[in-house]
């Protein structure tokens, strides 16, 4: 295969020269460049990775530990910090945890140790595996998506507690006094920290807290809990914990002849890309996979220089409007 050397005799300059072009270096005349690159397009040159690597004792690869990708979240999430770490040059290895627990995520570490990867992006968004992480006292950056920073582990999250707040404070807006909860599984930081956020809107609008259903993040349990409170019937309106279980609720509302938003209104969470196409369309809290992903590896590079934990960082959620809310009815309010 070509080398780096050959290049630069083709193109007719210094051998560094080339290592900048290569390496996007900003000090490289326009006319240089495109000599360069039409010596590299000509050679067919490919950065040689592993020697690089010897140089400078990185592997410019990222390990992300991750789990339930089956759910939309956490698989746009994996999207979002793949391609940030693609757009800073760095390459990813996955793994895809079955189960959460120590063992599991033990051997997932040791396996990104013998891969001498940089550092590691936590997709788990789990208190226990935060902690265990901690622990483990790594040689390398780890940062995780969901962390708040306060289990010793750095971290991006979007601001879970307040998108939750902004779909509660919406339906109470809209004159709602008896809003339910389906939440996610508490083990996770973002469903527990929705379910908080459901919990202090309600205080701080004086309104009762009492009904929550428990879900696991999926359409059925979500068809589940609408069964349940449609058979209950004392519930105007109802913040889902994400959009899958949105959908499954607004299955069961239709199947039990309630209908949305006239009987009762729904908001979701995540805003994945079908929500729009429900019938109705739902009202949802749309996080930014994108942007979390792009602050974790902001994060991620700082601590990679620096040695050293840097602060986490929020993301703001938005609120989206569509449909599935409305003021309740006369004879409910």
């Amino acid at each position: 295969m070509p080398r780096l050397e050959d290049v630069a005799d083709k193109a007719g300059v210094s051998h560094q020269t080339v290592s900048r072009v290569v390496n996007n270096h900003p000090n490289v005349s326009q006319a240089t460049r495109a000599k360069v690159e039409a010596a590299i397009a000509e050679l067919g040159y490919r950065r040689n990775t592993a020697a690089r690597s010897l140089v400078t004792r990185r592997s410019q690869t990222i390990g992300v530990l991750a789990s339930e990708l089956s759910q939309y979240g956490p698989a746009n999430t994996l999207l979002g910090v793949e391609q940030a770490a693609r757009d800073a040059g760095y390459f990813v290895s996955i793994a895809a945890l079955r189960e959460v627990g120590r063992d599991a995520i033990a051997d997932a570490v040791n396996h990104f140790m013998d891969q001498a990867v940089d550092g590691i992006a936590v997709l788990v968004p789990h208190s226990d595996t935060l902690l265990a992480l901690d622990e483990m006292q790594l040689p390398v950056p780890v940062v995780a998506v969901g962390s708040t920073g306060n289990s010793g582990v750095s971290g991006a999250m979007v601001d879970q507690r307040r998108g939750a707040r902004l779909a509660v404070e919406h339906l109470i807006g809209q004159g709602h006094r008896r809003i339910g909860h389906i939440a996610g599984p508490q083990d996770w930081t973002d469903g527990a920290e929705r379910a908080e956020g459901w919990r202090e809107a309600l205080k701080d609008a004086g309104l009762p807290e009492d009904l929550l259903v428990q879900g696991d993040w999926s359409a059925g349990s979500g068809y589940r809990a609408g069964q349940k409170l449609a058979a209950g019937g004392s519930a105007t309106a109802l913040f889902v914990a994400n959009d899958q279980m949105a959908l499954g609720v607004l299955r069961a509302s239709a199947e039990a002849g309630v209908r949305v938003p006239d009987d009762v209104s729904v908001v979701g969470f995540d805003d994945q890309p079908e929500s729009g196409y429900f019938t109705p369309p739902l009202t949802t809290v749309r996080q930014d996979f994108e942007e979390l992903g792009r602050r974790c590896m902001d994060i991620m590079l700082k601590e990679i220089e620096a040695g050293a934990p840097v602060s986490s960082t929020v993301v703001t959620p938005e609120l989206v409007l569509r449909a599935s809310t409305a003021p309740p009815a006369a004879d409910q309010g």
